[in-house]
């Protein structure tokens, strides 16, 4: 039982231990407009689609079995997951020290005395000279008390380097599902080109064969066969660089879904993904679901309590220590009183001089407070920019969709007036030229922009932190 003038010497320290050192944390200010800039107007709001997995919301099979199969193997997230891992045990770890010690133990010694004599356990002395043998089972136990609530503080340090860990985790999934999400529609916006190179490769072929029979026929000079020629040879080669440029993506795509790219193969596909609306947003909400935002935020609080385990470094330690047990000559005897023994004591410690390190530890914890509070800062104007990028880039986009979908209506129907021409050989061979490069020109743009915006929403999500609604 613990005696009366125990509680006397520790009842003030007791007490004294439920103050911390150092500052309590107090998030730091940052910019939080009450609304976008760029803001999308009339905003549609995306109650309908899926909170979780976002990328459900773009329709595409083949896109969720990829992401799911990303959140599995993916070796990024894997490693990310493991130092989360790593940050828990050590959350662990910190609160083990606020914690007793106990510990136990048994030897055998034996000894020799060079002369006098030795008593051992209360036995019988052993004459000067002789050996003996000193048999021991003893248990121990050593408790720091925090008094000043260092180790409190420390425990607050890796709790919240833990919930930043979090934070990364969540970050690293968050890019390899957007990266996985854009690559999976630039490949999709090649296979879709790929299928307007293979028709505009036929009519080319067609082309060319009009000319050449029109060239024998005398009714057409040799240039139209060249120039028909020329042009098909040009589309040919285009096509082959996209086909390198869609085994790159489909490469990266295995990569990113935990695969390897020799034994992966994404099927041709060509059409995009649908669309979905774009979702309301509000910087307010964008700031508590960005991952490295909230990342950066815990690594301010997890600075600013390392601060106080600094300051903690500067007031006097108080542990507890005791040990008790047994010690005798013979095994057998061990365990009776004459031979037990035990020992219980305080000890207060204080360092009085060490050269000016505590002001250097102290001059270290609060220049890195500074600098994760201006990291922290830094995270929420990129997360805002992020967001104004992708809010210009959906509203432009927009715009440029419905003006190059007009251009390749017009541009179809020239082509058609001027073939027609040709044949009735009122026309040269050069204006069907003209007319088929412009066509192509703008159904090939008319592909690029659909897929741009593809590319902004996903960037949207990813800056909204992956919810595809507030």
């Amino acid at each position: 039982m613990i005696s009366l003038r125990t509680l006397t010497i520790f009842g003030p320290a007791l007490l004294l231990a439920a103050c911390a050192v150092g500052p309590d944390y107090r998030r730091p200010t940052a910019p939080a407009p009450a609304a976008f800039k760029e803001a999308w107007q009339p905003a549609t709001p995306g109650d309908q689609l899926p909170r979780g997995p976002w990328w459900h919301a773009y329709g595409d099979p083949a896109l969720d079995e990829l992401e799911a199969a990303a959140e599995r193997s993916n070796q990024t997230i894997m490693a990310a997951n493991a130092q989360y891992r790593s940050a828990l045990a050590a959350v662990g770890g910190a609160r083990a020290a606020l914690m007793p010690t106990v510990g136990a133990a048994a030897g055998t010694t034996r000894s020799a005395s060079a002369s006098g004599s030795l008593s051992v356990g209360g036995g019988p002395a052993t004459p000067g000279g002789a050996t003996f043998t000193t048999d021991r089972l003893t248990g121990s136990l050593s408790w720091e008390l925090d008094l000043w609530g260092r180790l409190r503080r420390g425990l607050e340090v890796s709790r919240t380097a833990a919930e930043a860990s979090a934070g990364d985790l969540a970050g690293a999934q968050l890019s390899v599902a957007a990266t996985l999400a854009q690559d999976y529609v630039q490949s999709r916006s090649l296979d879709t080109q790929r299928e307007l190179f293979a028709r505009t490769i036929a009519a080319y072929r067609r082309s060319l064969e009009i000319t050449r029979n029109r060239y024998a026929a005398g009714v057409a000079p040799r240039t139209d066969v060249t120039e028909a020629e020329s042009q098909l040879a040009g589309a040919e080669a285009q096509d082959a660089d996209l086909a390198i440029q869609r085994a790159a993506l489909e490469h990266a795509i295995a990569t990113l879904s935990g695969r390897s790219a020799t034994e992966f193969t994404l099927p041709v596909a060509a059409a995009l993904p649908t669309l979905p609306p774009v979702p309301a947003v509000l910087p307010a909400t964008l700031l508590e679901r960005r991952p490295d935002v909230a990342a950066a935020e815990r690594r301010v609080a997890s600075a600013n309590a390392a601060v106080g385990v600094a300051r903690g470094a500067w007031f006097p330690t108080l542990s507890l220590a005791g040990s008790g047990g047994y010690q005798a000559s013979a095994w057998q005897h061990l365990v009776s009183l004459p031979n037990r023994f035990w020992s219980l004591g305080p000890q207060l410690a204080e360092t009085l001089f060490d050269g000016g390190a505590r002001f250097a530890q102290s001059a270290a914890a609060r220049a890195d407070y500074d600098r994760a509070v201006a990291n922290y800062r830094q995270a929420v104007l990129t997360a805002l920019a992020d967001a104004e990028d992708s809010l210009a880039a959906l509203r432009g986009l927009a715009d440029e969709e419905a003006a190059e979908n007009r251009a390749a209506v017009a541009a179809r129907e020239t082509l058609r007036a001027t073939e027609n021409q040709y044949r009735a050989g009122t026309v040269s061979y050069l204006n069907v030229v003209i007319a088929q490069n412009t066509a192509f020109a703008a159904d090939r743009s008319l592909i690029d922009v659909q897929s741009r915006r593809l590319l902004a929403h996903i960037g949207l999500l990813k800056a909204m932190g992956g919810a595809p609604n507030p």
